[in-house]
């Protein structure tokens, strides 16, 4: 029976309330054991604090150390503050880039996948400005690979993964940058020969999603955070989850915050939790 523990994130969030209606929702797998991790006591709803951000640390700690010695088989991160959490020195950008360094792990990436669309981020937490600078071929098909991997997983035998563009009309031969022909082409090709999937693009970045959307393509790669995920929460913010992609265990979470505004005011939709226990059921 795999082990699926859930972490409370922010106790003055969200992450309880939607915790809780998840695990009453009876819309989760027969068959898998739940354990929740984290002191509820340590915040009041809508008020952070530096020991609310301590309790949602203390509990993604407890985590790892379980998953290490091997006595839970996944884990659902409920949502934290990230400026709460770097108050306290949290040195990571998110919880994504946690999980990959208490592993070991130096191939790792974040996706999101919903009802409509799937997205991989080629870069993840970064100011916009380094984007261009910070993406290279490695970069693009190390995402690529990942992404096909995880769709593989999931029974796709050749996955069509759609790569976007970076700049406006994917450059256009080099009218808005010059990224697309030297830095995504050649990742496109490469990933092609690696045989792990169908690749195409450079896409046109305001058309491909749409194409996604409508069942052309598996899962999109995009450039940069926004990118991706401005589409997807748009078309499946209610039952979109993110993956941490290249961990030796399933690490998934809800595509949402910790909503603070509506904590403690039973207006939080589970949705997305629920999406989320459900898919590291399935993965692990």
């Amino acid at each position: 029976m795999p082990r699926i523990l859930i972490t409370l994130g922010d106790p003055a969030g969200i992450g309880p309330e939607v915790i809780d209606l998840a695990l009453a929702s009876g819309r989760l797998p027969v068959g898998c054991e739940f354990e929740v991790l984290g002191d509820r006591d340590a915040g009041s709803p809508g008020k952070p604090d530096t020991r609310s951000a301590a309790a949602a640390l203390a509990a993604l700690d407890l985590a790892v150390a379980a998953l290490k010695q091997g006595r839970a088989d996944a884990v659902v991160t409920g949502p934290v503050s990230k400026e709460g959490l770097q108050a306290l020195g949290f040195p990571f950008p998110g919880q994504t880039e946690y999980f990959a360094h208490a592993f070991g792990v130096t191939d790792f990436g974040m996706l999101l996948t919903g009802a409509t669309l799937t997205v991989g981020l080629a870069t993840i937490h970064e100011p916009l400005a380094k984007v261009p600078g910070l993406l290279s071929p490695e970069q693009i098909v190390r995402t690529g690979l990942l992404v096909a991997g995880f769709l593989k997983r999931r029974g796709f035998a050749m996955p069509r993964i759609a790569v976007a563009g970076l700049n406006p009309h994917a450059g256009e031969n080099g009218a808005f940058g010059d990224e697309e022909t030297r830095v995504i082409l050649p990742a496109i090709r490469r990933l092609n020969e690696s045989g792990s999937g169908i690749f195409s693009g450079p896409s046109v970045p305001d058309a491909v999603f749409r194409e996604a959307a409508l069942g052309q393509f598996d899962a999109v790669v995009a450039m940069y955070h926004d990118q991706g995920l401005i589409p997807l929460k748009l078309l499946d913010f209610d039952n979109a989850v993110n993956v941490t992609l290249g961990l030796p265990i399933p690490r998934t979470s809800p595509d949402h915050g910790t909503a603070f505004s509506i904590a403690g005011r039973k207006l939080a939709d589970p949705s997305s939790m629920i999406a989320a226990i459900r898919l590291a059921c399935e993965l692990a």
